[in-house]
C-alpha cells in the first residue's frame, strides 16, 4: 500500500472518529451546560467541552491527528532503518580486488524491498554504480555528495504538507476568532439593552478557537522538529558511513 493511500485512509478515519466524538459527547454535553447556565441567568462556564465545542476546534483536531500520523510515520521509518548504520554492508570480494557490481548484486539479493529503498542503500548503490563505470575515486566521492544532497532536498519536499498543516491550524483558529467577533458585534444592541449573554458566548467562540488552535500547533511543531532532527542526523550518518566503509576502503 502506497504512502498516499495510507495517508488518505488515516485522514478519513480521523474525520470519522473526531466527528463521532463531537456529536456523541462534546456538543451534547456543551449544549446541556449552556442551557443550564442560561436558565440560571449565568454566563457560560469554562468547562473543557465548552472550549472544544465549535467547528473550528473539530477541524483542528482532525488535522492534528492527520499531521501526527505523517510525522510519526516518517520518524518510524528512519528509526527502523537506523540499524543499517551499524552493519558493514560493503564487503570486499577479494583481498586486493574490489568489485562494485558484485556488491550491488549482493545488496539487491540479501535485502528486502523496504531496506533497498532506504536512503543509505540508495546512496551506496548510486556511488557503487558510478565507481563501476569510471573506477575513479573522485567520481565516487562526487556521487556520494550529490546523492546526500538529493536525499535532503527530497525530505524537505516531502515535509511540505506537514508545514502546511502547521500553518493551517492557527489560521483555522483565527477564522473562528473572526466568526466569533462578528457574531458578538451583531449582538451589540442586545448588550446595550442589558442582555450580554449572547455577546459573551460569541466572544467565547472567538477566543476558544484561537486557544485550541495555538496549543495544537505548538504540539505539532514540537514533534515536527524531532522529525527534522532525525532527518538531519540521518544525512550526517549516511555521509559518515560512506566515508568509513566505502571511501576509506577503496583508497
Amino acid at each position: 500500500m502506497s504512502d498516499i493511500v495510507k495517508s488518505f485512509i488515516v485522514l478519513m478515519l480521523s474525520i470519522i472518529v473526531v466527528h463521532l466524538a463531537y456529536i456523541g459527547y462534546i456538543r451534547p454535553e456543551a449544549d446541556l451546560m449552556l442551557e443550564t447556565a442560561r436558565q440560571a441567568g449565568q454566563s457560560a462556564p469554562r468547562a473543557l467541552v465548552i472550549v472544544l465545542k465549535d467547528y473550528e476546534q473539530e477541524i483542528c483536531f482532525i488535522l492534528m491527528i492527520w499531521g501526527s500520523f505523517l510525522i510519526l510515520s516518517k520518524c518510524y521509518t528512519i528509526l527502523r532503518n537506523n540499524y543499517l548504520f551499524t552493519v558493514d554492508l560493503i564487503e570486499e570480494t577479494a583481498e586486493d580486488d574490489f568489485v562494485p557490481e558484485m556488491i550491488i548484486e549482493k545488496l539487491d539479493s540479501e535485502l528486502s524491498a523496504d531496506r533497498i529503498s532506504a536512503p543509505l542503500i540508495q546512496t551506496l548503490r548510486t556511488a557503487l554504480w558510478r565507481y563501476a563505470g569510471t573506477r575513479n575515486v573522485q567520481n565516487l566521492s562526487d556521487a556520494i555528495e550529490s546523492s546526500v544532497e538529493a536525499i535532503a532536498i527530497r525530505q524537505d519536499a516531502e515535509n511540505s504538507m506537514i508545514r502546511y498543516l502547521i500553518w493551517a491550524i492557527p489560521s483555522i483558529g483565527f477564522i473562528g476568532t473572526v466568526r466569533g467577533i462578528g457574531e458578538a458585534l451583531s449582538l451589540a444592541d442586545k448588550a446595550l439593552a442589558g442582555d450580554i449573554a449572547g455577546m459573551t458566548n460569541s466572544l467565547g467562540v472567538a477566543f476558544n478557537s484561537t486557544l485550541v488552535a495555538l496549543l495544537i500547533s505548538i504540539f505539532l511543531m514540537f514533534i515536527f522538529h524531532q522529525l527534522q532532527r532525525l532527518q538531519d542526523g540521518q544525512i550526517v550518518d549516511i555521509q559518515a558511513y560512506c566515508d568509513q566503509y566505502l571511501l576509506a576502503r577503496i583508497k
